[in-house]
């Protein structure tokens, strides 16, 4: 996955995906939220914070979607997605049963991530 973002704390990761789908990382391997030490908590709540306001200030989504589910990677990491209506899941989680083939047109994920450099 492209890498979009790191510091010693954490690192943060595009997803591939028809909606903006960033991924954050700790950088140490923690099996928890409560794992990590406070300060890995905190940086990650505030880059999630960042991100999501981001996402819906540059895409007005339907909704926000954030996720820590780690079962298959037990690396404590959360998922930020801006959804749409017109997605191919919505309503459904990305990881459920497509609803339709989705008409909703990724763009300028590439600006949107320069904008967000600079705001982390």
């Amino acid at each position: 996955m492209p890498e979009i973002y790191s510091n010693e704390l954490i690192k943060i990761e595009r997803e591939p995906s028809e909606i903006p789908w960033l991924k954050i990382f700790s950088q140490q391997p923690y099996k928890e939220f409560s794992d990590a030490p406070m300060e890995v908590r905190m940086e990650i709540l505030r880059v999630m914070d960042i991100i999501e306001r981001e996402m819906i200030r540059f895409f007005n989504p339907t909704k926000i979607n954030l996720a820590s589910f780690g079962n298959h990677l037990p690396h404590l990491h959360w998922h930020v997605m801006a959804r749409f209506e017109q997605d191919s899941y919505y309503p459904e989680p990305m990881w459920g049963s497509k609803q339709r083939e989705g008409s909703y047109e990724l763009e300028d994920f590439d600006t949107f991530v320069e904008g967000l450099k600079k705001l982390l």
